[in-house]
């Protein structure tokens, strides 16, 4: 099993900024994945961003490129969501997940595991 522990949500003011961070611990993988997902209310839940083990593999959802900034640190397991430029619309619980093997999948079914979640309000 892996546990995912996200931190680092609260609430800020549009044009704000927030870091998420994503603690795994428990069995951990030669190479996985990591994704970032949100859910607003009444709302499906989205992909946001992924990150390869290596790093050198991210992708992006069109609506946060040029805003948000996934990153990780192996060596403390954390993998990172560095959220600037904040619009309301970006409310939401944010959930980090995490998959065996390299495929950068944006489907919530390509990830095996899944954190509690972390609230982000952004006030106008």
């Amino acid at each position: 099993q892996v546990q995912l522990v996200e931190s680092g949500g609260g609430l800020v003011q549009a044009g704000g900024s927030l870091r998420l961070s994503c603690a795994a611990s428990g069995r951990t993988f030669s190479s996985y994945v990591t994704g970032w997902f949100r859910q607003a209310p009444e709302k499906e839940r989205e992909f946001v961003a992924a990150i390869s083990w290596s790093g050198r593999s991210i992708r992006y959802a069109d609506f946060v490129k040029g805003r948000f900034t996934i990153s990780r640190d192996n060596a403390k397991n954390t993998v990172y969501l560095q959220m600037n430029s904040l619009k309301p619309e970006d409310t939401a619980v944010y959930y980090c997940a995490t998959a065996e093997g390299g495929v950068l999948g944006v489907g919530s079914s390509r990830y095996d595991y899944w954190g509690q979640g972390t609230q982000v309000t952004v006030s106008s």
